[in-house]
């Protein structure tokens, strides 16, 4: 049997319970709205896929050297210091926004994404931007052409038509 005491001191000394969760209700709204403001490379690719487009723009949002050594096909480019005066001439603000960059260790989508808001667009960033989009093995467009990289076993599920199930 567990004692008030054993559970304080057991909560005490484990990092992960030191601060408890929060109550279902709290957990659930903090859940829907990271939904609502993110989506994973696997949706974003899944939509793009899909009979009768994804309903949504991609936007890069770096550079155009990052441009030209890899990026999703069909992508938009417009760079994060760019979007504020061009982004009314090339999107429609009818159509939600999708912006990526880099990878998990750039907030460049996080600015571009902001900036759009600011401006009227729905908008949504892709988690993992273009590394992700490249690790799970989804093809994408250089300079020099169409490519694809062998599937990264750490991201994503390496079977033919197999699914992560999430």
């Amino acid at each position: 049997m567990t004692t008030a005491n054993s559970a304080d001191s057991l909560r005490t000394a484990n990092p992960v319970l030191r601060v408890p969760p929060a109550a279902p209700d709290t957990a659930a709204a903090y859940f829907a709205a990271g939904l609502a403001f993110h989506a994973d490379a696997s949706d974003v690719a899944a939509a793009l896929a899909a009979d009768g487009g994804p309903g949504f723009v991609v936007l890069d949002s770096r550079s155009t050297e990052a441009w030209d050594q890899g990026h999703i096909p069909g992508a938009v480019h417009l760079p994060t210091a760019l979007v504020p005066e061009r982004a009314e001439r090339i999107l429609d603000k009818a159509l939600p926004v999708v912006t990526y960059c880099w990878g998990p260790g750039c907030n460049g989508a996080s600015r571009a994404a902001l900036a759009l808001s600011r401006l009227g667009y729905q908008v949504k960033e892709m988690l993992g931007g273009f590394e992700y989009w490249a690790r799970e093995g989804f093809p994408y467009e250089t300079a020099e052409g169409r490519r694809h990289r062998d599937t990264d076993p750490l991201t994503a599920p390496v079977a033919p038509g197999a699914d992560c199930g999430c």
